[in-house]
């Protein structure tokens, strides 16, 4: 029996860039939806695509996450894995992928209700992590991450079909407007911006050191920080971002002595399940965009 491709609700990586409405919900689950968000915080995710959680975690937690993010940059056999992104210039660890994994410090973590609840009152069901990774922003020239839509790569290389996911970054050093603190245009994810460009074969090599296919414009990004300006998260050890999945979001580099380390989960709902890429040649390898979609317990 041959399955029906799925509609293609965001063209991208074609000849020109193009902007459609978004065609899903924001907030999945209903009012009454059982989980920590509030009825007023999960009306302003609604409107501006992210939402703040100022103590995550606690400072004893905090100090066990990071002495494991250290382990784990200093353990010769992750620095090998092919997990682990090296910064092409200072060539230390920018990231390592698959984290919940190889490690059971972040694998609790991810299944902890403040953490997880979020992502089943958000996205209305059951929930999988589609990635997961340490980011290593050490400081004197860690390099950024350029404005982009996570949501563009993952349907176009990864083959989500609709924007039924969610992150959250957790800080694990204060975030200070000025080590490379992350930025997002609120409002942003009522947009989606299919960018120009076919996607190179094993693009994700290039792509996690230096976005290039799937990046937009000067002239689209000049337009959208117009509309929707942009907003700078700082916050303490400890606390949390949680952002839509298409919401316009970048990071600058570090050139202070202050490192900017976090992790990073991405959940995406049961019923999202990835299919075939929609704008790519073959899919990206599963550390990168899970095919195993488990629950979350």
């Amino acid at each position: 029996m041959t399955t029906a491709p799925v509609k293609d609700l965001y063209p991208t990586r074609g000849t020109g860039e193009v902007t459609v409405a978004r065609q899903d919900p924001v907030v999945w689950g209903s009012p009454d939806t059982p989980g920590p968000i509030s009825i007023t915080d999960l009306q302003e995710y609604e409107r501006d695509g992210f939402l703040t959680v100022d103590r995550l975690i606690t400072p004893d937690e905090v100090e066990v996450c990071r002495r494991e993010l250290e382990r784990l940059v200093r353990d010769p056999a992750v620095r090998a894995d092919e997990r682990s992104v090296v910064e092409p210039r200072s060539k230390e660890i920018r990231s390592v992928f698959e984290v919940h994994r190889i490690s059971e410090v972040f694998a609790d973590l991810v299944r902890d209700e403040r953490v997880v609840g979020r992502a089943r009152q958000i996205l209305g069901s059951d929930v999988y992590v589609h990635q997961s990774r340490i980011n290593v922003k050490p400081g004197f020239g860690a390099s950024g991450f350029y404005w982009h839509s996570d949501f563009e790569t993952w349907h176009a290389e990864d083959g989500l079909p609709n924007m039924r996911t969610v992150s959250v970054s957790i800080a694990l050093t204060e975030n200070h407007d000025t080590n490379g603190g992350l930025m997002i245009m609120p409002g942003s994810h009522r947009t989606f911006l299919g960018c120009a460009g076919a996607t190179p074969e094993d693009n994700y090599k290039k792509s996690l050191r230096m976005q290039d296919a799937g990046t937009p414009s000067d002239e689209a990004l000049t337009a959208m920080a117009a509309r929707y300006g942009i907003r700078l998260f700082t916050g303490e050890a400890g606390s949390a971002t949680w952002f839509d999945c298409n919401c316009m979001h970048g990071s600058g580099d570090n050139i202070t002595p202050f490192p900017r380390s976090n992790v990073f989960i991405v959940f995406n709902s049961v019923e999202n399940a990835a299919v075939e890429p929609f704008a790519a040649p073959v899919r990206r390898p599963e550390f990168i965009g899970a095919r195993d979609f488990t629950p979350v317990r």
